[in-house]
C-alpha cells in the first residue's frame, strides 16, 4: 500500500473529511457495514489498516477482548493512538503484507477501504484465512470494481460542471489505476467483481454476506450524496472460515 497517508498535505486534507471529523457515524457505509459484524464480547479482533481507529474503538466497546490495528502509515497511527485508545487496543505500524497472521488466532479480521491499494488479494486472503480461528468472519469494506474502473474514479460533466454519468473503461483489466485524491494522485488497483469474490470460495471461506453500500435517508442532504446512488462506490463482504 503506498504511503500518500504520511504525505503532510494529503494528510491534512484527510483529515478535514467528515468521516475524519466525526468518525463512523458521518461514514455514508456505516449504517450497513455496522450490521454485518458479528458477536465480539471476549472475541480477538485483527484490523487491517485501521486508520484513525475507529473500527478498533468500535470492537472495544462492543467486548471485545484483543484489538491490534495495523497500518503502514506512521501519522494514522499515532492519530489511533492519540484518539481511540483503549486498554484492549493494540496499534501497530505495519503493512497488511508485510504483517505475520499467525495461525488460528483472531475470531474477526476487518478491513475497510484498503484492499482497493493491494495488487494480490489472493495473498491476503490465504494469510487471513490462515490467522482466522474456525468459525470466525472475514469482513471487508473494499471500493467497488464499477468505481474503480471509472475514468479517473470521476463523473463526465456537463458544460456547467453538473456530473452526468460515470463512465466504465477497461474494466476486465486489473492493477494500476491513478486517480485525483484530495488533491493528490494516488495509486489504486482495480479488481473485478470475480477476482474479488471467487478467490475467497477457492481458499475454503463461506460466503455469509454481499452488500453494495447506499447513503442512508438521513445523509440525502449532505451536497453530492444523492448522486452517489447513481453508481456504488463500495462493496461490503462478510465471509467465514468454515
Amino acid at each position: 500500500m503506498s504511503n500518500i497517508y504520511d504525505n503532510n498535505e494529503f494528510f491534512a486534507a484527510y483529515a478535514e473529511m467528515g468521516r475524519s471529523k466525526s468518525g463512523l457515524k458521518a461514514a455514508g457505509e456505516w449504517h450497513q457495514l455496522q450490521s454485518l459484524f458479528p458477536e465480539l464480547q471476549g472475541k480477538k479482533v485483527l484490523d487491517l489498516g485501521c486508520g484513525y481507529g475507529w473500527h478498533c474503538k468500535y470492537a472495544a466497546q462492543m467486548g471485545a477482548s484483543e484489538i491490534l490495528g495495523i497500518d503502514s502509515s506512521e501519522k494514522m497511527i499515532a492519530k489511533a493512538v492519540a484518539d481511540n485508545s483503549d486498554v484492549q487496543i493494540k496499534y501497530e505500524v505495519c503493512g497488511i503484507e508485510e504483517y505475520s497472521y499467525p495461525e488460528n488466532s483472531y475470531d474477526l479480521v476487518i478491513s475497510n477501504l484498503v484492499l482497493h491499494y493491494i495488487k494480490n488479494l489472493d495473498s491476503v486472503y490465504q494469510k487471513v484465512y490462515r490467522t482466522l480461528k474456525l468459525g470466525g468472519c472475514f469482513l471487508f469494506n473494499i471500493e467497488h470494481p464499477t468505481f474503480t474502473a471509472g475514468v479517473n474514479e470521476d463523473w463526465i460533466y456537463d458544460e456547467n460542471g453538473n456530473p452526468q454519468y460515470w463512465a466504465i473503461d477497461n474494466y476486465y483489466y486489473p492493477g494500476e489505476r491513478e486517480t485525483n485524491f484530495l488533491g493528490q494522485q494516488v495509486i489504486k488497483q482495480h479488481h473485478t467483481l470475480t477476482q474479488i469474490l471467487n478467490p475467497l470460495i477457492k481458499f475454503g471461506f463461506q460466503i455469509e454476506a454481499i452488500e453494495e453500500a447506499m447513503p442512508p435517508a438521513d445523509m440525502m442532504d449532505i451536497p453530492g450524496m444523492r448522486d452517489e446512488m447513481r453508481r456504488p462506490m463500495m462493496l461490503l463482504v462478510k465471509v467465514k472460515k468454515s
